[in-house]
């Protein structure tokens, strides 16, 4: 990042390290901070964490970078991760997308045949209230549960209900799939447990006809992990409990176009989370998995810089690199956490790629949110969202800062998102 600074800063300056292999090519990344987007926070000062944060790299790009809003989520569309970064992968999701399990169940290794539906199948804290549909959703991810204990209480849910019409499959940590062979995709609403953390789930509940087994499974789900070894054991230590399914997200198996096939360029995708990583899967890139990568502000943020740079050196034209952490944070309404996680994927991810793309002859990077997690709802919203967008060779003026009102001072807006994409890779 030195060296990124001298050239800010007008310095003459050498290469420390040899050029790397295939230096004469062009070098595309895209840095998603999913969820960091935010609303002027009373904590804060008034300030959304964007700007609270520390991030000295974020706002050295944003002084030389073309920076503006995109939409990400169509309207008429809802906001989700799975939505929003196939936006920014280039899809035009109004006419490829078929649900948000489907494109996790690639990731676990799940074939899903044509008329199998995929559900992601969280697990959940709910309260001891005796009535399920009176339980409130405490935890909508059991206190982050590691995937080595949620992989026991999957196979106990799948040896309780699955072998015929349904299956269980372990994925990441809370979040996993069901898939329902010859199943249902028109349900009616089936609410992601992350939109009603701190309320009753009745009103929320699966109630069309056709969703009746799914509803007795959730609802026997309580009753069978309440009381497994594991869950005893985490309550014993203080430990949100892991006991019961929520099932929602549901779809079809996707078809995308291969990203290579599409843009012509050789891909990787570095994500902690089976969603991208299935995306990156269905799109024909390389998925790369880092050791210590979990989703929350306790991931490896500098081995996903590593893995990028290492893509990039053996020869991979384009990176998309995903962090979970802010949005995470969002969900959860932890305001300094998500500051914090802003200040680390600044100071861990992108400051040493920086260091390492100076040693190419030109590159791009595009970093952006996906979507906004504003703390005070806790959940998703499909507004537009800042974007900085940096070439090596073609500095241009831009703002003092990376944030959205100077994003949204700027006037340039990029209505259709998935065409963002063209900018970073094909101008």
């Amino acid at each position: 990042f030195c060296r990124f600074s001298a050239i800010l800063s007008g310095e003459k300056t050498r290469r420390e390290t040899p050029v790397h292999k295939g230096d004469s090519c062009m070098k595309s990344v895209v840095l998603l901070c999913d969820g960091m987007a935010d609303t002027p926070c009373p904590e804060l000062g008034g300030r959304t964490p964007m700007e609270a944060a520390r991030k000295p790299a974020m706002d050295a790009l944003a002084a030389v970078s073309e920076i503006g809003l995109v939409r990400t989520v169509p309207d008429g569309m809802a906001p989700g991760s799975d939505v929003a970064n196939l936006t920014m992968m280039g899809y035009d999701t109004r006419a490829c997308y078929t649900g948000r399990s489907p494109l996790e169940a690639a990731n676990i290794g799940i074939d899903l045949a044509d008329d199998d539906v995929a559900f992601r199948c969280n697990l959940v804290t709910l309260s001891d209230d005796p009535v399920f549909a009176d339980k409130t959703i405490l935890d909508y991810c059991a206190g982050d549960i590691h995937t080595r204990e949620a992989d026991e209480l999957v196979r106990a849910v799948q040896e309780a209900f699955g072998g015929g019409d349904f299956d269980f499959y372990t994925g990441t940590a809370y979040r996993h799939c069901m898939v329902w062979h010859g199943g249902q995709t028109e349900l009616g609403a089936v609410t992601p447990p992350h939109d009603i953390t701190g309320r009753v789930i009745g009103g929320y509940l699966p109630r069309h006809p056709d969703a009746a087994p799914l509803l007795d499974m959730m609802e026997r789900s309580y009753a069978l992990l309440s009381d497994h070894p594991i869950n005893r054991a985490r309550v014993a230590k203080g430990l949100p409990a892991a006991n019961a399914i929520w099932l929602w997200g549901q779809g079809k198996r996707p078809r995308l176009q291969n990203f290579r096939e599409r843009f012509g360029l050789e891909g990787a995708m570095i994500s902690a989370v089976d969603l991208l990583k299935g995306i990156g899967r269905l799109a024909g890139m390389e998925v790369c998995d880092v050791p210590g990568a979990t989703g929350y502000i306790d991931t490896n943020f500098y081995g996903k810089a590593v893995a990028a740079a290492k893509e990039l050196k053996d020869g991979q034209d384009f990176v998309y690199i995903h962090i979970e952490a802010p949005d995470e944070c969002g969900h959860r309404g932890e305001v300094e956490t998500k500051v914090r996680s802003i200040e680390m994927i600044d100071q861990f991810v992108l400051k040493p790629l920086l260091n390492e793309l100076e040693d190419y002859d030109d590159y791009r990077i595009l970093v952006l949110p996906d979507h906004p997690t504003p703390l005070y709802t806790r959940t998703h919203s499909g507004d537009p969202v800042p974007f900085l967008l940096y070439q090596k060779t073609h500095p241009c003026l831009g703002v003092p800062e990376f944030s959205e009102e100077q994003a949204r001072k700027t006037g340039v807006f990029v209505a259709q998102g998935h065409t963002l994409i063209e900018r970073l890779i094909l101008r």
